[in-house]
């Protein structure tokens, strides 16, 4: 939907790239590798989303002839900005499937390019993939918890600007079975739904002809709300005057919706009033700032709920609002790099890798996702990142590697899968995670740590700059 140009980027990541260029640095070979630090939502997984996105704006990346009468008056060489009129993207990336569920610290994508490529592609990256990856996360919770229930995006009012396209999209990768949102339908071949407002009804003299205009000149997947003046004398009993009406032109009320007050009790009363009227069919949806907990709760309650549509809470990823992604150097110049911090839980993993996800005996995710060297093929132990007495064997298990080549000299290798594809895929692989790792409160904590080879390479690295 979006048309971005290089100019879509932070300031210093420009500036860096003129040094590179005006230093004759620019070609350098360099690897880039992009995880996240920590898991949103206190939860124990991610769904990695946005990759197909952003492979997309890169094969077309480049800076416009504005964009670099702009950047002449921003003090950038001559030399450096008739370099940028040519530039294109020309790297390799290798990275998880959209839609793998993924850890932290774990690396997720990886950026094998010049270093001047490399430095100025990581803002749209991190902008593409930190928000999707967070909002199709939030997605996977709701859903869950919502089991067998339809899950709605209603989000798009509610979110920040743009990024209601995105969410949306990613919502659908989390485990969602449509959206309000128009032009994301449109774009993705996914379901629209929507209802009506209260605004439509109070248009009206009378409840009861607003309900009876809208089901006769929208009759299919017709949803009546019935929250306006008063929901179980006034809005149930007309809602279910109209679907009688339907009845007799053939046609049959889809749902009525509440969107205020307790939800469960509403519910439970409207669906006795339904019941009693032989419309057992129509459904029940609610929406109202709903997010897992409260979706949770309801459950728990056996609320009668049959759909729930989600907005506010999910576009906006509350309560965390950002995904901890980083883009760290682990490579250039024919060495591996490595960025020291005081603590070594935020000290970088040198080289290019490989992951390596393992499986039980009964075919489900193991517990430990090792990172290896790229050339390694099964390694045989794997050591914390930050706890130098933990470790683990994982020779005997099953290893299946994670990042794969989906970009080649510029050139997006991936097959553009529909978004109900990406979702199924995400789904098949959350089944494959164990239930202890998908709790809200204190998920087990999945093993993430270095092969025997890269630790001894991280530690050499450290030694080496401590000396």
């Amino acid at each position: 939907m979006f048309n971005y140009s290089l100019t879509y980027t932070d300031l210093y990541q420009l500036s860096m790239a003129q040094v590179y260029f005006l230093k004759g640095k620019a070609d350098e070979k360099a690897v880039f590798d992009y995880y996240f630090r920590k898991i949103p939502y206190q939860g124990g997984y991610a769904i990695f989303a946005g990759l197909q996105d952003f492979l997309k704006q890169l094969e077309q990346l480049s800076f416009s002839e504005e964009d670099l009468d702009y950047l002449n008056t921003q003090d950038f060489e001559d030399s450096f900005l008739q370099y940028l009129r040519n530039f294109r993207f020309k790297g390799n990336i290798r990275a998880c499937r959209e839609g793998e569920v993924v850890f932290a610290t774990s690396p997720i994508l990886q950026v094998e390019a010049s270093l001047i490529e490399a430095q100025l592609i990581e803002t749209i990256l991190l902008n593409l993939l930190n928000f999707q990856t967070l909002i199709a996360t939030k997605a996977s919770r709701i859903r869950l918890i919502a089991k067998d229930k339809t899950l709605l995006d209603f989000g798009l009012r509610r979110a920040q600007g743009p990024g209601g396209y995105y969410a949306s999209k990613a919502a659908i990768i989390g485990g969602f079975n449509g959206t309000s949102n128009v032009i994301v339908g449109r774009d993705f071949k996914i379901p629209i739904s929507g209802t009506m407002a209260h605004s439509f009804i109070q248009s009206y003299d009378s409840e009861l002809e607003a309900f009876q205009d809208f089901a006769l000149k929208r009759p299919k997947n017709c949803v009546l709300l019935v929250d306006t003046y008063d929901t179980l004398n006034s809005g149930v009993p007309n809602a279910i005057k109209v679907a009688k009406e339907m009845e007799e032109r053939g046609n049959k009320l889809l749902a009525i919706r509440l969107d205020s007050g307790d939800l469960a009790y509403f519910a439970k009363e409207s669906r006795k009033q339904l019941d009693a009227a032989g419309l057992s069919y129509v459904k029940i949806a609610a929406s109202n700032q709903l997010d897992e907990y409260v979706i949770k709760s309801l459950q728990e309650q056996n609320a009668p709920i049959d759909i729930y549509g989600v907005g506010t809470n999910l576009v906006i990823g509350k309560p965390d609002g950002a995904l901890d992604g980083v883009y760290k150097l682990a490579y250039a110049a024919g060495k591996p790099r490595i960025k020291i911090s005081e603590s070594l839980a935020k000290t970088t993993i040198p080289h290019a890798k490989q992951v390596f996800r393992t499986y039980d005996t009964n075919g489900q995710f193991n517990g430990a996702d090792v990172i290896a060297l790229e050339n390694e093929e099964k390694p045989k132990q794997i050591h914390h990142p930050s706890e130098p007495f933990k470790k683990m064997n994982v020779e005997n298990f099953e290893q299946e590697p994670l990042l794969h080549l989906v970009m080649e000299n510029g050139q997006n290798l991936t097959t553009n899968s529909s978004l109900e594809e990406i979702a199924n895929f995400s789904k098949r692989r959350l089944a494959l995670l164990p239930l202890e790792y998908k709790r809200f409160d204190n998920p087990h904590i999945y093993k993430v740590g270095i092969s025997d080879a890269l630790k001894q390479e991280r530690d050499q690295l450290i030694n080496f700059h401590k000396s």
